[in-house]
């Protein structure tokens, strides 16, 4: 019997798409909602996604005091 609404692969799926801003709000980078709206808009594109994920993973400005 088929399911109606979103399954667990569809939501694997998704959460697949959003690692980079996932990734980049976990770390606190200082420009996650930019690497978010990317990951958004861009992240269909494998470059997008992968510039996205890359971006999240440089290291935040330090926090300043």
């Amino acid at each position: 019997m088929p399911s109606s609404g979103f399954g667990l692969i569809e939501t694997a799926m998704l959460a697949a798409y959003f690692i980079p801003a996932i990734v980049a709000s976990t770390r606190k980078h200082h420009n996650a909602v930019a690497i978010g709206v990317l990951n958004l808009f861009l992240g269909w594109t494998i470059l997008g996604w992968i510039g996205a994920l890359i971006w999240a993973c440089t290291n935040p400005r330090p926090s300043t005091p």
